[in-house]
């Protein structure tokens, strides 16, 4: 227990400081914060049937997470918060490529062309 308060105290004078309001109050915290709605909404179409799934924007979403994920690492200071945003991106891109292949290459499509009433 007295490790848990010790760490309590230790966030709280953390978060006092001026590097963490200078953190909270730059691009290096709020760029990745707003891009967080890219994996989120990627989440949320899992939901969606496959057929309305984009092959090219979820290639080009896929390409785009890849090549950040490698600049939030190579910026200086390193950016691990935009790094973690595109790589849960990559993960979630990377499940509908798979829904989007399994429907139009592993026949759901024809399935569905030929009993359209077929969930």
């Amino acid at each position: 227990m007295a490790v848990v308060v010790a760490l309590i105290r230790k966030a709280r004078d953390y978060i006092k400081t001026k590097e963490f309001r200078d953190y909270i109050t730059s691009t290096h915290f709020w760029g990745p914060v707003a891009n967080w709605g890219l994996p989120m909404a990627a989440f949320k179409d899992m939901k969606a049937p496959p057929d309305i799934i984009s092959g090219r924007m979820t290639t080009a979403l896929l390409f785009y997470s890849m090549a950040f994920m490698r600049f939030a690492y190579r910026v200086q200071p390193r950016n691990y918060l935009l790094m973690a945003c595109h790589f849960t991106n990559v993960m979630a891109q990377s499940i509908q490529a798979s829904r989007y292949l399994k429907y139009h290459i592993g026949g759901g499509a024809k399935a569905k062309a030929t009993n359209p009433l077929a969930k």
